[in-house]
């Protein structure tokens, strides 16, 4: 796992995690996964394409997790 992704659930952030933190960690796995720090022009459209598709599933996995001592879900 890429140590530049931070935990972004409750307790470990003291509040929630924002959209800017969520996409940063999205961008850090993409890299990771991808081998790539910035991609070339000709793969620029799929690596954004990825990071928005991985915001985007972390943000509804924030949102349906239920953190003991009772925050409910995010809709």
């Amino acid at each position: 796992m890429c140590r530049s992704i931070k935990t972004l659930r409750p307790p470990a952030l003291p509040a929630e995690a924002t959209e800017e933190d969520v996409r940063a960690a999205a961008l850090q796995y993409v890299r990771k996964v991808s081998g790539f720090r910035a991609p070339a022009a000709h793969n620029r459209e799929a690596f954004d394409r990825a990071v928005d598709a991985v915001a985007a599933a972390t943000a509804r996995l924030l949102g349906d997790l239920e953190v003991r001592g009772g925050r409910a879900p995010r809709t």
